[in-house]
């Protein structure tokens, strides 16, 4: 799709694309609607503020996005779209730090290097600094572009969020994966005088899979607007349509829809989950994983 040369003025040196803004509403308003009906459903409420209010932060920026598109001088829509973009993946991002701390308090903390309860902690701490300076950044930068000044400085805190964020991803997907290869191989990092673990299910098996497939789109998503932002604000990434519709829009519309299907109400169990405040020199409950 190539993108649109206006001939008026807009600040985003193109027009989004009508149609393409609609779409992207659409998709991430079935999205957020099916997990909303889904954490009722399996009654785990923490997906209400976390991918559920994520979800509604996409629509309202391509909402104003297709805002633009009808009316492209305008800096409201810009300024809101810019804003609510950067930091809608970052509550959904908080629900799999979340879910993987459900998982490691049902097959054993003695193979994780934090326990459960902490590894919430901390990574969704780091999600929650994240947001704060994500959002402090985009305020500073839409301040500066109504008054007509240089955004790069506001630009440049909101790339300090982004690649905090993208930090904490990192050390999260690592941290993961040698979390479930102790648990395959029987090396726990701690001794606890444990029988040996069991195999994962299937369901298991699974949400680890969707964990997985919704980070890395979302680890994506975030080198993409890291690299966009280091170009900066006058820069030839920002100013392209198409990267922006398949590295953001694309890969958090695939990471939401990947949580739809890889569901820890399905795959976990409906609520109320274990407690993260287990022993972890306790023997672990096996396969509770409904």
């Amino acid at each position: 799709m190539a993108d649109i040369k206006p001939r008026i003025r807009s600040p985003y040196n193109y027009v989004p694309t009508e149609w393409i803004c609609a779409l992207f509403i659409g998709l991430f308003g079935l999205t957020t609607l099916v997990h909303f009906g889904q954490a009722i459903r399996y009654k785990l409420w923490f997906l209400l503020p976390t991918i559920v209010i994520a979800g509604i932060a996409e629509i309202i920026g391509w909402s104003a996005r297709l805002w633009s598109s009808k009316n492209p001088p305008l800096l409201d829509p810009f300024l809101m779209q810019i804003t609510t973009t950067i930091i809608a993946p970052t509550p959904l991002l908080a629900a799999n730090f979340i879910i993987l701390g459900q998982l490691i308090a049902r097959l054993g903390s003695d193979f994780s290097r934090l326990s459960a309860l902490w590894y919430s902690i901390v990574f969704v701490t780091c999600d929650l600094v994240a947001l704060i300076v994500q959002a402090i950044g985009g305020a500073k930068a839409s301040l500066a572009v109504q008054n007509g000044q240089d955004p790069n400085p506001g630009g440049h805190i909101m790339l300090g969020g982004i690649a905090f964020q993208m930090g904490s991803v990192t050390i999260y997907m690592i941290l993961a994966g040698e979390f479930i290869l102790r648990y395959l191989y029987n090396r726990p990092i701690r001794n606890v005088g444990r029988a040996k673990a069991s195999p994962l299910d299937k369901k298991t098996s699974l949400m680890f899979l969707g964990l997985f497939l919704s980070s890395i789109l979302i680890f994506i998503r975030s080198v993409y607007r890291t690299i966009e932002l280091t170009d900066g604000w006058s820069g030839r990434i920002i100013a392209t349509q198409r990267y922006f519709n398949w590295l953001d829009g694309g890969m958090i519309t695939l990471a939401f829809f990947t949580m739809n299907f890889f569901h820890p109400g399905l795959l976990v169990g409906p609520g109320p989950w274990k407690s993260l405040r287990s022993n972890p020199d306790s023997e672990p409950e096996k396969h509770e994983l409904a």
